[in-house]
């Protein structure tokens, strides 16, 4: 601990206490081979290391639940210190952030992205396999599967035929960690999903990086998608934290012999014909077409805010769609106003307004058409000087300008938007105003144009 190269201790930065959550679930997994071999002393002052997530009540009350779990776990395992009561708070917490048909929240505000899969799900199905894990979790782990199980059943039908997870959500730059939940599904022995279905869409995802570029001419993760994408980060995001993306590859950690390896392979949804589909907890309609391989949502529940809370649209959550083909915009203008995938009321200003956070009127399907509505109240912002880069959408003065109803009507790759303008507010002049609907945004190394011509 007193090297200069020592590790960044848990009291000292928080990400040291994500990072600790690994190094304990590894120590466990690979126990014969490094922690039964190492020296006393240095057990010791690995346990003096992990020692300080015991009464920790700093950790965030999301994903970061289980990183104190987890650590504790082993803390137990090896004698060092623990607290049985962290470890029952954690598991509350974990219940109170369950929603629908096996889908969690990652924080209590709407926060519905791939930290559902390559954290809420993955490690409740490692830590039961840690020394004492199981006993720890007692008659949980039914549950916990049963969870796992119905979500999975969402989850595969959102890949696309390319391998593409959604671009939706943050820390995107972890790339193929996408692919852990259905290792986990694996591990877990889920009944809903064969092992051959698991096992090549865990396949899918990590091919489509391997044949774009990833990693790098350096054999780097770089922070990005394909490429270095700097803006697709968060403010907590450093140059290694897209090695995350090896949740992706939990699965080699199964013996040769272990049957996912001779299972039949089976297609993705979207390989085998058209989906659509609801998903009720983030409030999106799901249509994914064969012919081109993309899976799109239409979104109106999901915005990394509270609900009710006036503040920007995250253009990594509360845009209206997402899909596997076309990433949201991600400069700074992309965070003050919103313009592809959104509805907004653009003053004479130029300002367009935010939909955060909407109220969901509701998703379902109908015959072959998909629904999903929302209504919000619509309002500009002027940023405050100094903004959180967590995820969330900006904040700062806001102005009302009226109440927005949309409902996106989605059938094969088409989507009807309609939007009404329910009411606006008092002084608001609507002759000042109109109404700005974005479509997809395109992606490319230069601008795409067209010639136009005079009739």
């Amino acid at each position: 601990p007193a090297a200069p190269d020592r590790w960044v201790r848990l009291d000292e930065h928080p990400q040291a206490k994500v990072e600790a959550a690994s190094l304990a679930l590894i120590l466990d997994m690979t126990r014969p081979w490094i922690w039964d071999r190492l020296d006393a002393l240095t057990r010791q002052r690995v346990i003096d290391y992990f020692s300080p997530v015991v009464g920790d009540t700093t950790y965030p009350k999301t994903n970061w639940l289980w990183f104190r779990i987890v650590v504790q776990t082993f803390l137990r395992s090896v004698g060092g210190p623990w607290s049985a009561q962290d470890i029952a708070d954690d598991l509350d917490l974990h219940d109170a952030l369950v929603r629908e048909d096996g889908w969690l929240s990652d924080g209590f505000e709407r926060s519905y992205d791939h930290y559902i899969g390559w954290a809420l799900h993955l490690y409740p199905v490692l830590w039961v396999r840690m020394q004492g894990g199981a006993e720890l979790a007692g008659d949980r782990t039914t549950t916990d599967v049963a969870a796992l199980d119905r979500f999975l059943r969402d989850a595969v039908a959102l890949v696309g035929a390319d391998g593409s997870p959604l671009l939706q959500g943050r820390s995107l730059i972890y790339r193929f960690a996408a692919a852990a939940p259905f290792w986990a599904g694996v591990i877990a022995g889920v009944p809903s999903s064969s092992p051959g279905l698991l096992r090549h869409a865990a396949d899918r995802v990590v091919r489509h990086f391997v044949d774009n570029g990833v990693p790098d001419a350096d054999d780097l993760l770089s922070m990005g998608w394909h490429g270095e994408w700097r803006k697709l980060a968060q403010s907590y995001s450093g140059s290694g934290s897209p090695y995350w993306a090896v949740k992706g590859l939990v699965g080699i950690s199964l013996p040769a012999d272990h049957p996912v390896w001779a299972a039949p392979s089976e297609p993705l949804p979207v390989e085998s014909g058209d989906v659509l589909a609801r998903i009720a907890a983030p409030g999106w309609v799901v249509s994914a077409t064969q012919s081109d391989g993309i899976v799109r949502i239409a979104n109106h529940g999901a915005d990394h805010a509270l609900e009710g809370a006036l503040v920007g649209d995250s253009p990594i959550y509360a845009r209206i769609g997402y899909s596997t083909a076309a990433a949201p915009l991600a400069n700074g203008q992309a965070w003050r106003e919103p313009l592809e995938q959104s509805v907004a009321l653009v003053d004479a200003e130029g300002r367009a307004t935010h939909r955060a956070a909407m109220t969901l009127l509701g998703t379902r399907v109908d015959d072959e058409v998909a629904i999903a509505s929302s209504t919000s109240t619509a309002h500009w912002i002027d940023p405050a000087h100094a903004q959180v880069r967590h995820g969330s959408g900006i904040t700062g003065e806001v102005v009302l300008a009226g109440s927005v109803t949309v409902h996106s009507l989605v059938r094969g790759p088409w989507e009807m938007r309609l939007s009404a303008i329910d009411a606006l507010e008092s002084g608001i002049d609507p002759a000042g105003l109109r109404l700005r609907i974005g479509g997809w945004a395109l992606a490319g190394a230069e601008a795409p144009c067209s010639a136009v011509t005079d009739d």
